[in-house]
């Protein structure tokens, strides 16, 4: 296991849900959770994260900010949606205004439905990141090793 995986930081953005996903990650940051006993911290800076959290839809409005932040994370990375809006735009995909889930702007590496999504869905879909997160980032050393 190496540090990238010992110690993620997680960024969470809120696209336009109904913020009932949005208070379950919340919720999953709390003591009652303790999500932060898998090395998990919070942060709001996008060159430190290493796990993109999105909850809700992505509209037209949003579409660029979604894009932007996942542009500023560092490889490696891994995106993981999490409420149905985000997986597949839920009871929102007909509205005039909603493109779809997060996966039609940026690659979505876990997706983890529920209307709203359960703090421990959330952290169980963060520690299949997490498994994910280890294998980009050893395909990115072996890629650099092989380019020396």
């Amino acid at each position: 296991m190496s540090s990238v995986s010992k110690s993620p930081w997680v960024i969470h953005y809120d696209g336009s849900s109904c913020n009932g996903c949005d208070i379950e990650v919340l919720a999953a940051l709390t003591p009652l959770y303790d999500v932060e006993r898998f090395g998990i911290i919070n942060t709001g800076n996008p060159k430190h994260a290493d796990i993109f959290l999105v909850t809700g839809s992505v509209n037209e409005q949003n579409i660029d900010v979604v894009k932007e932040i996942y542009d500023q994370m560092v490889e490696p990375k891994v995106v993981v949606a999490c409420g149905i809006c985000a997986c597949s735009a839920g009871i929102f995909h007909d509205c005039y205004n909603i493109i779809g889930g997060v996966d039609k702007a940026i690659p979505v590496d876990v997706y983890v439905p529920g209307c709203a999504v359960r703090p421990e869905a959330i952290i169980d879909g963060v520690v299949q990141g997490l498994g994910i997160l280890e294998e980009k980032s050893k395909a990115l050393a072996a890629s650099k090793k092989k380019g020396e």
